[in-house]
Order: C-alpha cells, then sequence, then structure tokens
C-alpha cells in the first residue's frame, strides 16, 4: 500500500542534507618543529665539535705539547686547534718546530676528526651506540650525507668512515714508499721518521687540511716547495685531497653505476662543477704565472704544467708548492673564488660547496632564459632546493664581507691584498696564505679562528636551521611584484 507521504507522479524531489554532515570537521594539528637550542637540538653536533676545538686547544697548551716545555698562550692553541679541526692548516708557528710529537698527534687527531664532518660523525656515533633518534633527526642527517632512506644511514656513516679510514691507510704507504722505500727525501731520515710523515701527511692530505711538518731545511723550503718537481710525490697528495674533497655519495654513486646517464643529477652537477673549477683554476694558474719569476717563470714546461695541476686541485687543501705572497693579483682573485667555492656537499673540505654553486647556476641560467622551472639533464631542481642554494651563497657572502671588516678593525695595518685572501682561505678551509698570517695580533687570530669555525661548519648550519623549521605555509598572500636591477 503506498504511504500518503510518497511523492506523486507529478511532484519534484529535493532532498536536503542532514546538518550533520555538511557541517565541517574541525580538528588542531599540533605544529612539531626542531628546536634549534638545547640538547635534543641537531646543533649539539656544533657544540660538540666546538668542544672538542677547545679540549683540542687545553691539550695543546700543556707543557709536555710544545717544544718551549711551558704552558703557552690560549690564543696561540685556539687558533692552531681550530685550524686543525676545521681542517685549514694555517698557522701562526712552524708546526714541526714548535710542537712535540706528542702535540703533532693531538694535531693529526683534531684533522681526522673534523675532516670527517659532523653530520658524518652525527651519524656514525648512532651507528656505534645503537642509539634511536626522532624521524626528524634522521632525516636530517640524512640530509646532510645524501642519502634519504632512513635505514641505511648508519650503514652509509660506517661505510664512510671505513672508506676515510682506508684511504688513508693507503696514502701513507705510498707516501712511505716514495718518501722512504724507494729513498729518503732527506739525508739521515730513520725509520720512524718515514712512518710519522707518511702518516702526518697522509691523514692531512685526505682531511683537506694542508698540515705539515716536515723539516724545511732538509727538503729545500717550506710545505712542499721544496718537492714541487717530485712528480709522485705531488700525484699521490693530489689524489688524496681529490678524493677528500668529493663526497662518499659520489664516489658510491660513480662505482655502481655504469655510464653517465644513470648518474643521479646530484653527481653529475658535481663533476661538471668540479671540471669547471679545475679548468678555470688550471687556465688562471698557468696564464698568469707562467712568466712569473717568483712563481714557476724559470721552471720547465713540465713542472709548470705540474705545478699548475696541483695548484687547481689543492684549492681545498692548502698544501704549497709556491709562495703564494708572490702570485699575481689576477691568479689571486680567481684563487679567492675558488676556495670559496670549496669541494663537495658532505666531503672534507669546506666553502660554500660545488653543489650549492651548481644549483645557483643553473637557477640563474633558467631565469635568463625566461623559465619558471630550473631543470637541467632532463630532471627538476625542487624549488625548495633552489631557494636554499640561495640562502647558503647570499649569508656566505656577507658573513665573508663582515669578517674581512673585522679582521681590519682589529688590524687595520694590514695589507688589503693579503688580508682579504687571508679571509677567504680561512673562510674555504685552505691554508694558503699571502703573508699574513705571521703577522696577526692576537685580536687578530681570533678573528680568522672565528672564520675558520664558521667556514667550516656555517653551511651546515644552515641546512640544519632550515631543515628543522621547514613547514606549508598556512596563508597565501597575494603575490605583488617588485623592481629588480
Amino acid at each position: 500500500m503506498p504511504s500518503q507521504f510518497a511523492p506523486g507522479p507529478g511532484d519534484k524531489v529535493v532532498r536536503r542534507p542532514r546538518q550533520s554532515e555538511i557541517s565541517p570537521i574541525k580538528t588542531h594539528v599540533e605544529r612539531r618543529e626542531v628546536s634549534v637550542r638545547g640538547p635534543t637540538s641537531p646543533m649539539v653536533l656544533v657544540y660538540s665539535f666546538f668542544a672538542v676545538a677547545v679540549a683540542g686547544a687545553l691539550l695543546l697548551s700543556m707543557p709536555m705539547m710544545n717544544s718551549t716545555h711551558h704552558f703557552v698562550s690560549p690564543i696561540g692553541t685556539i687558533f692552531t686547534a681550530v685550524s686543525a679541526m676545521t681542517g685549514t692548516g694555517l698557522a701562526i708557528v712552524d708546526t714541526r718546530e714548535a710542537w712535540t710529537a706528542a702535540g703533532q698527534v693531538v694535531i693529526a687527531l683534531l684533522i681526522f676528526v673534523g675532516g670527517l664532518g659532523f653530520m658524518t660523525g652525527a651519524a656514525f656515533l648512532l651507528f656505534l651506540t645503537g642509539r634511536r633518534s626522532s624521524l626528524q633527526g634522521r632525516l636530517v642527517i640524512g640530509a646532510g650525507l645524501d642519502d634519504n632512506r632512513l635505514g641505511t644511514i648508519a650503514v652509509l656513516a660506517r661505510n664512510i668512515v671505513l672508506m676515510a679510514i682506508i684511504v688513508q691507510v693507503v696514502g701513507a704507504v705510498l707516501i712511505f714508499v716514495r718518501w722512504y722505500v724507494i729513498g729518503p727525501i732527506w739525508p739521515g731520515m730513520t725509520l720512524g721518521e718515514g712512518l710519522w710523515q707518511s702518516v702526518f701527511t697522509s691523514i692531512s692530505s685526505f682531511n683537506n687540511a694542508g698540515f705539515d711538518i716536515l723539516p724545511d731545511e732538509q727538503i729545500g723550503g717550506a710545505s712542499l716547495i721544496g718537492l714541487s718537481r717530485d712528480i709522485p710525490t705531488l700525484l699521490i697528495i693530489g689524489v688524496m685531497i681529490l678524493v677528500g674533497s668529493t663526497s662518499y655519495a659520489v664516489l658510491a654513486n660513480m662505482s655502481v653505476t655504469r655510464g653517465w646517464r644513470r648518474l643521479t643529477l646530484d653527481s653529475k652537477l658535481v663533476l661538471v662543477g668540479i671540471g669547471l673549477m679545475l679548468g678555470i683554476g688550471l687556465v688562471s694558474f698557468l696564464s698568469t704565472e707562467w712568466s712569473n719569476p717568483e712563481t714557476i717563470g724559470n721552471e720547465s714546461v713540465r713542472s709548470k704544467v705540474t705545478q699548475s695541476v696541483f695548484h687547481t686541485v689543492n684549492r681545498t687543501a692548502g698544501f704549497s708548492t709556491v709562495d703564494y705572497s708572490k702570485l699575481e693579483s689576477a691568479d689571486l682573485t680567481v684563487t679567492s673564488g675558488l676556495m670559496f667555492v670549496g669541494g663537495v656537499s658532505a666531503s672534507t673540505a669546506a666553502g660554500i660547496k660545488v653543489n650549492t654553486v651548481m644549483v645557483i647556476g643553473v637557477a640563474a641560467y633558467a631565469i635568463l632564459r625566461g623559465r619558471e622551472r630550473v631543470a637541467v639533464f632532463g630532471r627538476e631542481i625542487p624549488r625548495l632546493n633552489v631557494l636554499r642554494a640561495l640562502v647558503v651563497g647570499a649569508t656566505s657572502v656577507i658573513a665573508v664581507l663582515v669578517l674581512i671588516l673585522a679582521l681590519f678593525v682589529v688590524q687595520p695595518e694590514l695589507d688589503f691584498r693579503s688580508g682579504v685572501f687571508e679571509i677567504v682561505s680561512a673562510f674555504g678551509t685552505v691554508g694558503w696564505s699571502a703573508g699574513a698570517t705571521a703577522r696577526l695580533n692576537d685580536a687578530a687570530q681570533i678573528v680568522i679562528a672565528i672564520t675558520m669555525f664558521v667556514g667550516r661548519f656555517g653551511p651546515l648550519t644552515i641546512a640544519l636551521f632550515m631543515a628543522g623549521r621547514e613547514r606549508q605555509p598556512r596563508i597565501a598572500f597575494p603575490s605583488e611584484r617588485v623592481r629588480i636591477g
């Protein structure tokens, strides 16, 4: 029997949903951020390395560590400890003459620890202790190691440390064979001296430190100037510098991938960037110093080419085969730019990194071509990635300018050319000096020490800061153009 409320054949049916069905569902999601302060912050890694530098300075200040066998100035020991831990190589005293064997061991350990970088060190500590970190913390560490697979971060960190140890052991063996087995590089070298020289130089080379303990009077000059014509030595040290300044991620990607097309975009940009850096440095050094009698002007063609290649590879380490206070101004300017760029992300080298410069360069090219998206090698670079590269580049430029100003405020009589070169060298943790290091007063030494620490950990600190505050905006504002140029 039909209901009296049933619609007739000509009636219209209008269905209205219940209020409960159309009412919005309100919920509150707590926004989570990673604090940049406190013991649970990823920034604790930076604090830890600062503490390591202070501990190293305290050890070096002890009488048994220095040749005077007295307590030495804390400013000098802090400068040396920071220079070693950041892998810079700037020294206000002769490393061989000023420090005993125990002091040299402390410097070598600081170089080794600092060279691994605090990103790798943090992940390796997680592996050793078996501690569980927060998801955000593992993401931050993975980003620094260029690996986002959370389950493999500990294994990746272990592989990085093993690779670093193996390369340094192999390098020490090759240097020992060249410097002692084939023939001592100075008369009367003992077996113990040969072993320690080889180990220390290997650690310094791979970690892009530039420290040396060679006797200047025995080999004929400071640093590697006395060995500038020794091609095997320059080849071994140069290869170790290049391996150390190239991240494990890129090396591993190249070893397991067959063919250019299958490489990751990061690896492709890094390889192209390294090629550009080497090409620019080589052309600049050869063209400007070829006839300079105070550098390579009086050398043979073979020696000129060899030293030019070593100089370019050495842009992240700081070993010297020439006196950098004698460089032509044009080459000094190009060299400063190469030092500012530095090595590859997650490597033993510092600077703003080749990856950062390549992303900025590709983005600039895309914008000049009128493209809204940044793409290269058939892959698009995320907008956030581009913005982060710009932030790292811009803040690094500002930091260098401020530090240059601070240096000349505390020591105004310093030569401008050598002072600027000193700051850029310290920021890139290279260790080359145009003659200013030995003339720095106490305040200027503190400025340079700060510069070394900022250059080594500044870009990574910015990355941690940005990773900890990443979130989607809740409000979209209307856009409005701003005049440029």
